[in-house]
Formats: C-alpha cells, sequence, structure tokens
C-alpha cells in the first residue's frame, strides 16, 4: 500500500466502438451525450470499456465490476451473489445516479439501484462511465456521492457471437450467451443477450435463481436512428439481510437465522421459502436525429414495470399489534407467515437536442416520469385461529388475509441546459442548469401498527419539491497530455420513501438534502504513464445519513444531520515499466464528519445514559480506501492480475462509538487468463479467479442500535459475514 501511495490508479479511457462506420457510431453516441461527460467536461470521471468490464467480470453483480475504480467500496450480504451494493465517497446507493442511456435506472420511491433485479448488466453494456462527485444533469434522483452512466450495446460492423459459462464456490454456476447481426445491408442492427445464475451461496439457504435478458434492434438511417431495447430480469432469492451477532458467527460463519421457528417438541426448523422475489421490465424506444452537422435532436421513451414479494415466517408475533387482529383461542402472540408485495409502474419520457459549432457546445432537454406504486401484504398462514372484528378468517396461500394496502404517486420533472465555450483552443468554461420539481404523495394503511388508535398507521401524505441546481467549471488544457480542471456545484434532493413513513410514523419531520460540492483536478495521461488527482469538499445540509438500524424490510434507517462534510483528495497512477508489467493503483483519503452531533452513550447494563456533543464521523465512511493492480503478462495470450483492495475503519452510526466500529480490512484476489486466438479473429478464453488469497476474515454492518431492557441500556449489533478464500473458472469463446 506505501507504494501504490506513490503509483496510483487505474488507466482508463473513453470507451470506443468496435465497428467501423462513422454514422452509426456518430448516432449511437447521441444517445448518451446528455448525461456523459468528455475531455471538455470538468468533472471527475472514469470509463470503463466493453473490454475491461468483460475482464472485470468476477460476479454477474455489476458493483464488483467497479470495486478498484477510486473511492469505491464495494458490500454483499452473500458473497458475491444476491443483494449487492456499492458507495462512492462514502455515498450510499440511494444517493448514486445510474441511467441506461440517459433513462434513470433508480428505482423512484426507494431512490436505489436493486443490482440481483436483473443480473449481469455490466454484460449488456458496452461502456460504463462513473462520474464522483455532483455529476452532469440528468433525469431521476439527484448525484449525491456520484453517477453511473451505462451505454448498452452498440452496433458493429459484422455479425457475432459469445459464449460465457463459469462455475465456482459456493455451487454456483454461471451461464450466458450474446449475439447479434452486425450491421446488415437494409441498415438494420439485432442483438440479444441472455444471463442465467444459480447459487447455493455462501450463508445458509442464501441461495440465487436470477435469470436477465437483453433485446435490441435499431435502424441506422444516414442522419437518423430509431432504436427499441427490452431488458427483463427476474430474481428468486433467499433473505440474507438480516446478518448475525458475532457470537453466532465465530460459531459458523455460514449462520443465517432468517426464517427459524421450533416445533411443539422445541426442535429447530427453518422456513423453506424464506426468499426475496421480483421480476423487473424495462422497455424502451430511442429516437436520434441529426437535421444539420451542427444540430443533434433526441427524444426517448422508457415503460418500467416491476412486481415481485419478499416472504418470511413470523415467530411469536403480537396478534394485535403486529397485524391488527384478535386470537380466538385467546393466545396475545402467535406464528405466522406473511408475504410483503409490491407491484409498480414507471412511464419516462425525455427530448434534448444540441447545437455545437467551432467554439460553443450547447444542451437542453427535459426529462418526466411518471410513478405509481402499489405495496401490500398478505398473511399466508396463521398457527392460531384469528378473526378480524369478530369473523373468523380462513387464511391459507389460496385464500391470504390482506392487512394492508398503501400507494405512492410520484410527478418528477427536469428541465436542464449545459453550455461549454472555448475561449481558446486549450481553455473552455462549463455550465449546468438544471430545475427539478418532485410531488410526491403516500395514502393507504401501512404495515406498521399505530398504537395511539389502536388500529394500522393510515398514511395520508403528500409533498412538493423544488430544485435549482447549477454548476460551473473550467478546463485548461496545458498540452496535449494533461488537463486542468475546476467545478462547483449545488445539487438538492428530496427524502427516500422509507425516510418519509418513518419520520411520520414518528410524529417528526424529514427534510430535503443540499449539498455543495468543489471539485479541482489534475490529468495527465502519456503512453506510458497516467496520472490524476482530484481534490473535493462536499459540504451538506440536512445531508441523511444511515443511522445504523434497518427497517423491517431491510432498508437503512436515515436520520438527518444538520452540518455535515465529506473533504478529501483521490490520487491515482497507472505505469506500464515493460510489455510485460505494468502497475496501476489509487488511494483515497479523506474526512467525513458530522459537525456538533449530539448522542447518547452508556456502558452495557448502566441505568444513566451520557449526553455528548462532537464532531463525529459520517457512517459508513471510511477514510482511506485503495487498490492496486500488478498486471503480468509472461507469454503472448497470457495475463496475470493481483489485486488488492484497501478499506479502512469505518462506523455503523453516526456516533463515532468504538463498539459500533468496523475494522479496517485489505483484500489480495488473483485473476488469470489465457486466450487461444482461432481463424478469423474468433477466440476463446479461460480465466481463473480466486478472492480472498489470504482468507482474511472480515465482516460488514447489518444493522447496529441501543435499546433498553429493565431499567438498564445496552448495545446491540448484527454482521454480514464475509467470504473466506473463493474461486470461480469462467470459459469465453468469442466468435
Amino acid at each position: 500500500m506505501l507504494f501504490a501511495v506513490l503509483l496510483m490508479g487505474t488507466n482508463r479511457g473513453f470507451a470506443q466502438s468496435n465497428h467501423t462506420d462513422s454514422t452509426a457510431r456518430t448516432l449511437e453516441e447521441v444517445l448518451i451525450r446528455s448525461s456523459r461527460a468528455d475531455n471538455k467536461t470538468p468533472l471527475t470521471t472514469t470509463t470503463l470499456s466493453r473490454k475491461q468490464l468483460d475482464e472485470n467480470k468476477i460476479s454477474p453483480a455489476l458493483p464488483y465490476m467497479i470495486e478498484t475504480e477510486p473511492s469505491v467500496v464495494v458490500s454483499g450480504e452473500n458473497g458475491m451473489v444476491g443483494a449487492t451494493s456499492f458507495r462512492i465517497r462514502g455515498v450510499d446507493a440511494s444517493r448514486i445516479n445510474v441511467n441506461i442511456n440517459g433513462i434513470t435506472l433508480n428505482d423512484a420511491e426507494s431512490q436505489s439501484v436493486f443490482w440481483y433485479n436483473i443480473p449481469n448488466l455490466g454484460g449488456m453494456a458496452q461502456s460504463v462511465q462513473l462520474q464522483r462527485g455532483i455529476g452532469a444533469s440528468t433525469g431521476g434522483s439527484a448525484s449525491f456521492g456520484g453517477s453511473m452512466n451505462m451505454q448498452t450495446l452498440g452496433v458493429r460492423p459484422s455479425p457475432y457471437a459469445t459464449i460465457d459459462l463459469s462455475g465456482g464456490s459456493f455451487n454456483t454456476w454461471q451461464y450466458g450467451i450474446a449475439t447479434g447481426t452486425g450491421l446488415l445491408p437494409s441498415k438494420l442492427s439485432f442483438d440479444i443477450v441472455y444471463n442465467g445464475l444459480g447459487s447455493d451461496g455462501f450463508v445458509n439457504r442464501g441461495f440465487s435463481d436470477q435469470q436477465s435478458l437483453f433485446l435490441s434492434g435499431g435502424y441506422y438511417g444516414n442522419r437518423s436512428l430509431l432504436k427499441a431495447i427490452i431488458i427483463m430480469g427476474s430474481q428468486h432469492t433467499g433473505i440474507t439481510w438480516d446478518g448475525a451477532t458475532a457470537q453466532q458467527l465465530d460459531d459458523d460463519p455460514h449462520y443465517n437465522g432468517t426464517g427459524i421457528y421450533y416445533d411443539a417438541s422445541g426442535n429447530v426448523h427453518f422456513y423453506p421459502n424464506e426468499s426475496d422475489n421480483y421480476n423487473q421490465r424495462h422497455y424502451q424506444l430511442y429516437y436520434s436525429f441529426l437535421p444539420t452537422e451542427n444540430w443533434t435532436l433526441n427524444a426517448a421513451f422508457d415503460f418500467t414495470h416491476g412486481d415481485g414479494y419478499y416472504e418470511q415466517y413470523k415467530r411469536n408475533r403480537s396478534v394485535v399489534t403486529t397485524y391488527d387482529l384478535t386470537s380466538l383461542t385467546g393466545t396475545a402472540k402467535s406464528d405466522f407467515i406473511h408475504r410483503k408485495e409490491m407491484f409498480n409502474s414507471a412511464y419516462t419520457g425525455s427530448l434534448s437536442a444540441q447545437y455545437h459549432n467551432n467554439k460553443l457546445s450547447l444542451q437542453a432537454g427535459e426529462t418526466f416520469l411518471y410513478y405509481d406504486g402499489n405495496h401490500f401484504g398478505n398473511i399466508l398462514w396463521a398457527a392460531d385461529s384469528v378473526a378480524k372484528s369478530g369473523t373468523l378468517l380462513s387464511i391459507s396461500e389460496d385464500t391470504p388475509y390482506e392487512w394492508y394496502r398503501n400507494t405512492g404517486h410520484k410527478i418528477d420533472n427536469t428541465v436542464f441546459a449545459k453550455l461549454n465555450y472555448d475561449f481558446s483552443p486549450r481553455f473552455n468554461a462549463y455550465a449546468d442548469l438544471q430545475l427539478r420539481t418532485v410531488n410526491y404523495r403516500i395514502e393507504g394503511s401501512d404495515s406498521e401498527y399505530d398504537y395511539a388508535n389502536s388500529a394500522m398507521w393510515q398514511l395520508d401524505w403528500e409533498h412538493n419539491y423544488m430544485f435549482f441546481n447549477p454548476k460551473l467549471g473550467v478546463n485548461l488544457r496545458p498540452d496535449e497530455n494533461s488537463r486542468l480542471y475546476a467545478v462547483a456545484g449545488i445539487t438538492g434532493r428530496e427524502p427516500a420513501r422509507a425516510d418519509i413513513k418513518d419520520a411520520y410514523e414518528n410524529g417528526d419531520t424529514v427534510q430535503d438534502e443540499l449539498m455543495l460540492d468543489i471539485e479541482l483536478g489534475y490529468a495527465l495521461q502519456q503512453t506510458d504513464f497516467t496520472f490524476h488527482a482530484n481534490a473535493y469538499a462536499m459540504l451538506y445540509k440536512d445531508q441523511l445519513t444511515p443511522s445504523g438500524d434497518l427497517s423491517t424490510s431491510g432498508y437503512a434507517l436515515m436520520e438527518n444531520v444538520d452540518k455535515s462534510y465529506r473533504i478529501g483528495i483521490e490520487l491515482s497512477a497507472g505505469y506500464r515499466f515493460t510489455q510485460w508489467f505494468s502497475l496501476d493503483g489509487n488511494i483515497t483519503l479523506s474526512s467525513n464528519k458530522v459537525v456538533d452531533y449530539t448522542y447518547t452513550d452508556f456502558a452495557d447494563g448502566d441505568t444513566a445514559l451520557t449526553m455528548h456533543t462532537a464532531n463525529t464521523d459520517l457512517s459508513f465512511s471510511p477514510s482511506v480506501v485503495g487498490a492496486v493492480v500488478a498486471t503480468f503478462r509472461p507469454i503472448r495470450g497470457a495475463k496475470l492480475q493481483l489485486i488488492g483492495k484497501y478499506v479502512g475503519k469505518q462506523y455503523c452510526d453516526n456516533t463515532s462509538r468504538e463498539v459500533y466500529a468496523l475494522d479496517p480490512y485489505c483484500l489480495i484476489n488473483m485473476r488469470a487468463s489465457y486466450t487461444w486466438q482461432l481463424p478469423k479473429e474468433k477466440e476463446i478464453e479461460l480465466q481463473l479467479v480466486v478472492n480472498n488469497l489470504r482468507n482474511t476474515n472480515y465482516r460488514l454492518n447489518a444493522w447496529v442500535g441501543d435499546y433498553k431492557y429493565g431499567s438498564a441500556y445496552y448495545h446491540d449489533r448484527a454482521y454480514l459475514q464475509q467470504p473466506g478464500t473463493n474461486f470461480m473458472v469462467r470459459l469465453i469463446g468469442r466468435f
């Protein structure tokens, strides 16, 4: 790691399409131009090409394909399968804008992306650009830590096919096929990608059964492009978000207590269908037109539909305060099986135009989203006879009882304008102005019990938000190989559904968030050496940050903190020493604080609380994050990479108490491959990936919280055990 401080970073370039038809390439780039940054845009970016994404595919989850990028920390509940997530500069996934060809992928209510709903999104991408910090204007949720811009597979000049098979630890199997027609004489092009994954998972009953399908068809005229895309995902996975105590994991690193129950003799059982299930479908239509050499026009429409549920066995639950029922046998508590379900649809439309000449580039556009979400819960089984309003309920999977239903309606409208002006061939100024309005309404009954009114909570909440998000910057290119940039911007963001609902039911008000981001960077790119340094200051008002605890649905519970900041420096570099050896690395050094945070503390068993006010660390925000990649190419076709990832100490809540600290960890992975070249540019590649070579024992957080038992106070915490040494073998045929 000391050596990596001297040579840090990843040698990344902007992705290039493989096809040779310049008109098709230009039209394809028009699709993503409004959300992408180029070398004249003063933003902090990294772009991964199709080849780099393919090389990084140690997991079907896209977060693990970007794990070695600067300031990125990846986590999983169940190893590399099932639920995975990533943070940028300590900012959680609900504050990272993710879009596909400029259309937001974030769920409108949770504002998150659940990567296991559509496995292998990276395999559908031509390129992925990460923007750290405030990011360029797009529709949908605001970028509070960064954004991810995906471009789906681009047109190729000729037909192709790829077969991708892999297997590894925990009985994990992946299989996929990608094929396309290339650009036909009729100017049509079609692509299809199918992927599947099955795994027993690292933790007990953490199985995964996931599939995804990508279909694309386009017409490439002389000055126009019409393209239709369908993306479908299906997942059936075991629930793993509860975590386990340190003692349980010491006894069994694979421990998973979800679905546990006892029979009449006291024997332990686990409910076999303790699972999370979801289907997601995206139907997209894009049109691009180049009326003149200076103008481009864009139109896009997306319909996204999702439906699913998670099913759980609930042991020893209050009949009244959990489900608002009564027991006919007189028992206060009983066992139940319930499903929490959702059914949602989102409609997104976008229009944009771009004008450019020798000195000026101007973009303007609008994105409109309407979202309709339904949340409801059904009881499938009850151990005792239960009634509602004195009437006996006959409950079964065929005749379930619905105990709550609520809806969310959201209208999100974004208008933006971007300007780049070249004062000279080496110097340009950048402006990005965005106006975003949001109307959000929640109504109906909730799954939580309202003790004051002796019934399920009745939700009746509506709010209008308006955010003006300006960004201004300058870009200086002293020579062909280097650039200096500076940018400052303000962005605001509304709370997510879980934040609003939690505050509403506790009689509180949750505030929208505001951030001022200032970035200053320098980049140098030569034939054998690259270097990038970036300093940033992200200053927040009313930032929503994880409190450490989870909701009953597995969401992180959030709290507004009045003033907070993230200030740091990101350094990255890469050097090719010889034709057969290169070294890349990056490191982020940061200070992430809540200003004058007030909290209470105690020793376990104390009957009194002690009040403290101090500058404390923001939760899940390590002050040191780094990565090193050493690449060896000993003979033609062979490549060996040793990959190191370091994540410093972090805290599970905002109090900086050592009892809620997570130890730093350093992982070393190995990736080896050999490629056999076949006639007509075809090839077969064999890969071996071994993760966590040193068998490092490390745990991530599930949840923490203070609780009172009797008159005394105690700390409570649960962890997500991460796997030791594990492997994957992968065979790829490209034809």
